[in-house]
């Protein structure tokens, strides 16, 4: 299964404050920004070419605590799986739209390639580190807000190994936000 990762990151590095807020994406770059050629970075263009999400807890609280609206959830209909080997159960504003998972990694990737899904959108830090340490994500896409937080959630956890990244693309969007990709090398 091919294994993708779409975030967003400080420029220094964090996707969420110490308390796990993300305001400050909507907050930082140029609101005044014309991004009427790209107004969501390229996120729906991802969306089209996945068929299924794997997040972590942490990461589905963040977006349970935004109370969405059926009009504004970004992730259309495809399944959702949460990792969590605490939680048996999604929040009540969550269920019918995700499912949660508690065994390992691998048996989930087999697991979904049974229901014959072949690209999955792997979010959440500690979710992201996971999949990279069993060699698992084949390509990033991370755009760099405009904005140092100085302490928070790194993107990156401890690694087992060097990761070596090629094919390096990058783009600066309208906001001031740059957006970098890389398929993801084992060695």
């Amino acid at each position: 299964m091919k294994c993708s990762v779409f975030i967003a990151t400080s420029a220094d590095g964090y996707i969420a404050t110490e308390d796990g807020g993300v305001d400050w994406l909507q907050e930082s770059g140029n609101q005044a920004a014309d991004m009427t050629d790209n107004p969501d970075a390229g996120f729906s263009a991802f969306m089209a070419s996945v068929d299924c999400l794997i997040m972590g807890r942490k990461c589905m609280e963040v977006i349970s605590s935004m109370n969405l609206s059926a009009e504004q959830w970004p992730y259309g209909d495809i399944p959702i799986v949460v990792l969590s080997k605490t939680l048996p159960e999604p929040p009540a504003n969550l269920r019918g739209k995700v499912e949660m998972f508690s065994g390992e990694i691998d048996q989930l990737i087999q697991e979904l390639e049974e229901r014959g899904l072949r690209h999955a959108y792997v979010d959440g830090g500690t979710t992201i580190t996971a999949f990279l340490n069993k060699q698992l994500i084949n390509e990033m896409i991370i755009s760099v807000a405009p904005v140092l937080l100085g302490a928070g959630i790194p993107l990156f956890g401890r690694l087992d190994r060097r990761i070596d990244l090629s094919d390096a693309g990058a783009a600066v969007l309208a906001n001031g936000f740059i957006q970098v990709s890389y398929t993801v090398s084992y060695g």
